[in-house]
């Protein structure tokens, strides 16, 4: 317990520094704008992942209904220390530590970084229960017998490239083409969890299958430009300097939706990548048509990529930083599910 509040005072003091180089309470009450857009679009400003913007302000949200609807100015130490400990030990779905970490760092953004207010110390507060459970992993057997039972053979192709790279689900589907160096065998992910750039191995049994996949997306991009369009949303920060690059081939999406929208953030219409729903809902359908009795979703495959690497004989380290794990902690999950580690029950020898 001291050395998780430790941790917490760390991470908070770590937040007020950041602060201090930069302008706090971007908040203004004079604009025609909620709080909760204020402070995403804050969020969005500072680089955040969108699935963290949105998690974030979800937390902020019930934080607010959780105090009565006040306004986070009026609130401190004592209200951010009980929601804390209301999500932990509600009867009713109480969160993991996992979850309670995350709905901590959303208030110490809104509180410091958003309305440049310090909140106190709330470090006492109770914490949610810690479980750690073994990744579910996925057999070589398992693998052979569901890649074919994905429904369409593009939803295929990103299962072998997700096994055979160990790419996160939202790294996968974010994927532009530039990003995938067939000549070299490698895949490079920019601004994956947590801000990380990394380089991991591409399996060079799928590299034709992927140049024909390139082929067809160069067809539809092809015939986006012949309707006027042709457009890719860019970084934000690369966006401003280079406009036109917005036009190229190289960064156009490697895994482009079927249909055209209204882009993120924006109301231009376009063609953005496909989701992550559509890529999960065909791993799970996937499963069911394969036999297999686990709990699967894509990040299964990312999980049996680091499983049989440390199974073949790789560097743990060299699995970490193609993972993308910071600490080899994370990484050493994987050892406790090897197959090398089982031992042979006695009830064998009966």
């Amino acid at each position: 317990m001291i050395t998780a509040v430790r941790r917490y005072q760390l991470n908070e003091r770590r937040h007020f520094r950041q602060a201090a180089q930069r302008p706090l309470a971007t908040y203004d009450e004079t604009l025609d704008l909620p709080l909760l857009d204020q402070f995403e679009r804050h969020m969005r400003g500072a680089r955040l992942a969108d699935t963290t913007a949105q998690n974030y302000r979800g937390h902020a949200r019930e934080f607010i209904l959780w105090t009565g609807k006040r306004h986070p100015r009026e609130c401190g130490a004592e209200e951010v220390r009980g929601f804390l400990t209301h999500l932990a030990t509600r009867p009713v779905a109480p969160v993991s530590a996992k979850s309670q970490n995350v709905a901590m760092y959303a208030l110490v953004k809104l509180f410091v970084e958003f309305l440049g207010q310090d909140p106190g110390d709330f470090s006492q507060f109770v914490p949610a229960k810690s479980t750690q459970r073994p990744p579910v992993v996925l057999s070589k057997d398992e693998i052979r017998r569901m890649l074919p039972s994905y429904p369409t053979p593009g939803m295929q192709l990103m299962a072998r490239l997700c096994y055979g790279t160990g790419l996160r689900v939202g790294e996968l589907m974010s994927l532009r083409v530039k990003d995938v160096d067939h000549d070299r065998g490698q895949v490079m992910v920019h601004d994956g969890k947590g801000g990380v750039h990394r380089v991991t191995t591409l399996p060079q049994s799928i590299v034709p299958e992927l140049q024909r996949h390139l082929e067809r997306v160069a067809r539809l991009w092809e015939h986006d430009k012949s309707e006027g369009r042709g457009w890719v949303a860019l970084p934000k920060a690369f966006a401003r300097k280079s406009p036109r690059a917005e036009m190229e081939w190289i960064w156009q999406w490697h895994w482009p939706a079927g249909k055209l929208s209204e882009q993120p953030g924006t109301a231009r219409v376009g063609r953005w990548h496909l989701t992550d729903a559509a890529f999960q809902r065909a791993t799970k359908q996937a499963a069911q048509r394969a036999g297999i009795r686990k709990r699967v979703t894509p990040h299964v495959l990312r999980h049996s990529f680091a499983t049989h690497l440390l199974e073949a004989g790789t560097d743990i380290r060299t699995v970490q930083e193609l993972l993308g794990h910071s600490d080899v902690s994370t990484t050493m999950i994987y050892t406790h599910v090897m197959k090398k580690h089982h031992v042979a029950s006695p009830a064998d020898d009966l």
